[in-house]
């Protein structure tokens, strides 16, 4: 089981990976963005990773993994 971290800063953002575990529209309106794509490359024939620049972090053949990859990379 993954463990799912949300960050609130000092004013009050709460930032991490979205999940359903916590009902966060509980809270009020919210404002979601992504971090990161997991698209397939239909060339190199695998799975990437992209950050929000586009630029591939993470690569695999399978898109399991690649989700995997984003949880632990980007739940921190």
């Amino acid at each position: 089981m993954n463990t799912h971290v949300l960050t609130i800063t000092s004013t009050g953002e709460i930032t991490g990976l979205y999940t359903e575990i916590i009902p966060l529209t509980a809270l009020g309106s919210l404002h979601v963005q992504r971090l990161s794509n997991v698209e397939f490359n239909d060339t190199a024939q695998h799975w990437e990773v992209k950050d929000q620049a586009g630029v591939v972090v993470f690569t695999h053949g399978s898109r399991q993994n690649c989700l995997e990859w984003e949880i632990q990379h980007f739940n921190q």
